[in-house]
């Protein structure tokens, strides 16, 4: 039987702080080579402009979780065109739960709301695995869902005294900046569309729009910052990318493949041997952070299909405990 599980029941089940938990663990999994995570296989449906021209893409995000014993799968696509037109979300997803002994799956669920809960957890265990400790600054480029989420998880794990907010609109700004006052214990500064350079004036930037133009420039950042560029295109300036001290990522192939990196991957600017470390490793503690005070850090936990496999694993597990959801026989075997 595969039990099905709609966001409302998910949403009952699983917290910002299990996801910052659950997350940890899962690079420490990586680290320890305990996680199997392929990289993630694109369709391209009209994302780049060609054929068929839907403005959008598919995303397959396999992986293994060894300390759960679980193998899934999450399914996500992010489409504009016609979606766009009707009101929905850029993106929607599905998450596949299988047993790996059985070869049977066990669950299907939905995937957005655990997509956004693991990003923002992935952007706060990073903050800890790079050293920081009580208190961080924001600046926060984007004002939409996904910035909300990540507000939500580093203020699980750290007091936030000052966040930055930049939106190409600035009352889409506002909104945001008042739905997240709770979250923020000091001032929070809403910057107009043209002060991109004020809302770097923080140690942690985070860019989380659907930018395909650099809206971060190289000669804003000041030593002592980490970027974490979130998007799925390039936000960040060549020469920023270039010049910075430190690389890390949560999954170098599809770092370089996706997001930030990817064009200048693709001219062969930037490689594998500009990264230097992987989260998990940092995790573990195989590698250890230094100071970077008089440096500049690029972090890109660009998502892996281990993150929602894992949350999915322990919304699935609950779901059980307490018997919610729905049982589903797709194949009768008698």
């Amino acid at each position: 039987m595969t039990r099905l599980l709609n966001e409302e029941i998910i949403k009952k089940l699983v917290t910002m702080h299990d996801a910052n938990r659950i997350i940890d663990q899962t690079f420490q999994g990586f680290g320890n080579k305990t996680v199997i995570n392929p990289s993630k296989v694109s369709l391209d449906l009209g994302e780049t402009g060609g054929y068929p021209f839907h403005e959008g893409f598919v995303n397959a995000m396999p992986a293994y979780i060894g300390d759960m014993d679980l193998a899934g799968i999450k399914w996500v696509s992010g489409i504009a065109g016609e979606r766009r037109e009707a009101g929905l979300p850029y993106i929607s997803a599905m998450i596949l739960l299988l047993d790996p002994r059985m070869g049977e799956f066990i669950s299907v669920m939905e995937g957005t709301y655990i997509s956004n809960l693991r990003t923002g957890a992935q952007t706060a265990n990073s903050l800890k695995y790079l050293g920081f400790k009580d208190k961080v600054s924001i600046g926060m480029y984007g004002a939409g869902e996904q910035a909300r989420f990540q507000l939500e998880a580093i203020a699980d794990l750290y007091e936030i005294t000052e966040l930055r907010v930049w939106n190409h609109r600035r009352e889409t700004a506002e909104i945001y900046a008042n739905e997240m006052k709770q979250y923020v214990s000091g001032e929070t500064i809403i910057c107009n569309p043209e002060e991109g350079e004020k809302a770097a004036q923080a140690e942690i930037l985070i860019t989380v729009t659907n930018a395909q133009e650099p809206i971060l420039l190289r000669e804003w950042i000041k030593p002592g910052t980490v970027v974490f560029p979130m998007g799925s295109f390039q936000e960040v300036d060549d020469d920023l990318i270039l010049s910075v001290d430190k690389i890390i990522v949560d999954h170098p192939d599809q770092a370089l493949n996706r997001g930030a990196l990817k064009k200048l991957h693709k001219e062969g600017r930037v490689t594998e041997e500009n990264i230097f470390t992987t989260l998990g490793q940092l995790a573990i503690g195989a590698v250890e952070m230094p100071n970077f005070q008089e440096e500049i850090i690029m972090c890109i936990p660009i998502g892996t299909g281990a993150m929602d496999v894992s949350i999915a694993g322990h919304v699935y597990k609950r779901a059980l405990e307490q018997g919610l959801g729905e049982n589903y026989s797709f194949i009768n075997y008698n």
